[in-house]
């Protein structure tokens, strides 16, 4: 099993996350890297730019490119069965409160896209292990910068409510060893739910902190309002501890393009894609604008030793 690295492409709406996504995933396909490209995005594009049908299972696009499009609909169901699941293994005795109206209240609660999201995205790190690469094509930002906190912020809470049961079991032993002379108590189930979901989130905090694993390649346009929210981006992941691999600034058209944003992100990467005079729609536009050496595509080589270290 090869230890795959995560490009994440995020930016402003428009700017061309998804076809910076197409373009990456396409070049470490031509040089022979196992890449499987997943959108995120719930506007999807990734079917339109390389003109083939994609759904949530993988589907060859050449010979080393594999393509997903995540329904997200579908994520958040199974994320509520989830949780409905849980309740009843752990509540059964509860069942006379009748839980099920509790669960369509649920299903408008905020939160649940960026839950749906890590749920899609622990499942294919999973289920597709086989990949040197894997590509995200990120969702609109808002729902992005959640999806980076999630596990930050679920941390503080499951840790929170560990406290808090702890509490609870050590009430409930002290009871029942005063009304059943110290006869001993079974492991707390849901202690040992809490204690899986910090690891679980621990791992994916950690995995997001990582330089080697988690390249995030920021996507935005030589204007103000691109300026400012990728700003606005920036300084939201290094409150989590979660840095740039690289800036992109595309549909450049001249050298003074990209004078103020230099200022702005000074010592972080930055690249420069320039403007298509064609619509890159399709495996041939995508080749040609790669073969001219628009995209300054990711460094293969690295990835390929990455991949092979486990």
């Amino acid at each position: 099993m090869r230890r795959a690295t995560h490009l994440f492409f995020l930016g402003k709406g428009g700017v061309g996350k998804s076809t910076s996504s197409a373009l990456a995933s396409l070049a470490l396909a031509e040089e022979g890297l196992d890449v499987l490209l997943v959108s995120l995005d719930p506007a999807h594009n990734q079917a339109d730019i390389f003109e083939t049908p994609l759904s949530d299972k993988p589907r060859s696009v050449t010979p080393h490119l594999k393509a997903i499009e995540i329904d997200q609909e579908r994520w958040i169901k199974r994320y509520l069965k989830g949780v409905h699941d849980e309740i009843n293994r752990n509540y059964r005795y509860l069942t006379s409160f009748n839980l099920d109206k509790y669960f369509k209240v649920m299903r408008h609660s905020p939160g649940l896209e960026e839950y749906a999201l890590i749920l899609a995205f622990q499942e294919i790190r999973r289920k597709y292990p086989d990949n040197d690469v894997m590509v995200f094509d990120m969702a609109p930002t808002a729902l992005s910068l959640k999806f980076f906190n999630l596990p930050t912020l679920s941390l503080i809470w499951v840790r929170h409510l560990l406290a808090l049961r702890r509490d609870i079991i050590e009430k409930r032993e002290l009871i029942t060893r005063v009304q059943l002379l110290n006869k001993e108590i079974e492991t707390d189930k849901i202690v040992r739910r809490i204690g899986r979901s910090i690891e679980e989130y621990t791992e994916l905090k950690e995995l997001f902190e990582n330089p080697d694993l988690t390249w995030i390649n920021l996507v935005l346009n030589p204007d103000q309002l691109s300026l400012a929210e990728s700003r606005r981006i920036v300084d939201e992941l290094a409150a989590i501890d979660i840095g740039l691999c690289q800036i992109l600034v595309n549909k450049t058209r001249t050298s003074s393009d990209t004078e103020g944003i230099v200022r702005e992100f000074q010592g972080a990467p930055l690249a420069t894609v320039p403007q298509s005079s064609t619509p890159l729609i399709g495996l041939d536009a995508l080749r040609s604008f790669l073969a001219a050496g628009g995209f300054p595509s990711p460094d293969a080589e690295k990835l390929r030793r990455q991949s092979r270290r486990l």
